[in-house]
């Protein structure tokens, strides 16, 4: 081969390199031009997100303090309470607003007619909301008090709407009303409520507390409603602090409900559900009167042997274990010992006449004890 045609084929390779190196060369230009416009179409985006959010939850106004009346109706969804707020004006986006609730894990909204502005901010509406600051003064107040069974609950619902405790009764316990509520509460009413051996199904899902009612004659299913509102709200807060998983809620509030009648005002509720603890631990039989009484459907100051006879899933002395379901309303206090019991070998407890709790670890210093501030005070 000549010099000459090496030389010309030296050339033709490098010009081939030359037009590599320069396609190469326009690639990377053109990944890196669409690299740039992708990232910059991003931050576009995620940053016009980022206002649009940031955005929605200012003041819809901050200068106009015009006061609107928004209503909310009793069982209203977060959904349906976000709407009611965007349609009056008073909130710029139900869905930011709805996520914002749920992202702080906001709950507890009370029903009632509210005066509301656009110069309010998102955390004072929900304040307004949760505290029941409401526009319209309350036509009644239902107070029901811890440890009441229902029949007293239906007694005390029905009087200031002109029912008799059998009508109210009728209604607690008619099954669709049961499965309505059900459907509208499913984790708080779950089916353990149909246990065949309950006596009624909603006995201690009616939380103690003073309601407000702004109209003279609500329904019974409204009146139900709010009060399963609340009750649904206390046992979710307590329900994420344990770490119990096989507590249910229907455990839970059968649980208090036997904490909160046996309990005297100056009893501690969490020794009390340490017995509880530790005799279901041990398999023993709980052996709390107050089942009894509950099975009779009496009001006894003292339970005698022949009650503990009784045939029933709630007698306590015949069958181990929790009763079938609640057995009265219980208050904060006890849902609290049920959640938290205090670590003790305590079995057994009684109360003295002057109202103190005496806990023992054995039967004979049971007995020791009973020897003492029952027999001797008789």
């Amino acid at each position: 081969m000549s010099t000459e045609e090496t030389h010309s084929k030296k050339d033709v390779i490098r010009k081939k390199m030359l037009e590599h190196q320069s396609e190469a060369r326009i690639v990377r230009k053109i990944v890196l031009t669409i690299t740039i416009v992708t990232v910059l179409i991003l931050g576009i985006i995620g940053g016009g997100g980022y206002f649009y959010i940031k955005s929605a939850l200012q003041p819809v106004d901050k200068d106009n303090k015009t006061q609107k009346k928004v209503d909310i109706p009793i069982g209203s969804s977060v959904t349906g309470i976000s709407e009611k707020l965007e349609e009056s004006g008073i909130i710029k986006d139900a869905k930011i607003f709805k996520y914002y609730v749920k992202f702080k894990n906001e709950a507890g909204f009370m029903a009632g007619e509210y005066e509301l502005s656009p110069s309010m901010e998102i955390p004072e509406i929900i304040n307004r909301l949760k505290t029941g600051k409401v526009l319209q003064q309350a036509a009644f107040q239902l107070t029901i008090p811890e440890g009441k069974q229902l029949k007293e609950i239906a007694q005390i619902m029905g009087a200031p709407v002109n029912k008799s405790e059998e009508e109210v009764m009728n209604q607690l316990n008619d099954r669709t009303f049961i499965q309505t509520m059900m459907a509208k509460y499913p984790d708080l009413l779950t089916t353990d409520i149909l246990n065949p051996n309950i006596k009624y199904p909603l006995e201690g899902y009616l939380f103690p507390a003073t309601y407000p009612f702004y109209k003279q004659n609500p329904t019974v299913e409204e009146m139900v409603d709010t009060m399963l509102q609340q009750t649904r709200k206390v046992v979710a807060s307590y329900m994420e602090e344990t770490d119990n998983e096989e507590l249910t809620v229907h455990q839970l509030l059968t649980l208090s409900s036997l904490i909160e009648e046996e309990a005297t005002e100056k009893a501690d509720r969490k020794k009390i559900s340490s017995v509880f603890y530790n005799r279901i631990e041990q398999g023993m039989p709980l052996q709390t009167d107050p089942t009894v009484l509950y099975a009779q459907g009496k009001h006894k100051e003292r339970v005698l042997y022949v009650d503990l006879e009784v045939k029933s899933p709630y007698n306590t002395y015949k069958h181990k274990g929790l009763p079938p379901g609640p057995i009265a309303n219980a208050g904060k206090d006890s849902i609290d010992a049920a959640i938290h019991p205090e670590d003790t070998k305590h079995l057994y407890f009684l109360a003295t006449g002057e109202g103190d709790v005496v806990f023992t670890n054995t039967l004979d210093e049971h007995n020791a004890a009973k020897a003492k501030y029952i027999t001797n005070n008789n």
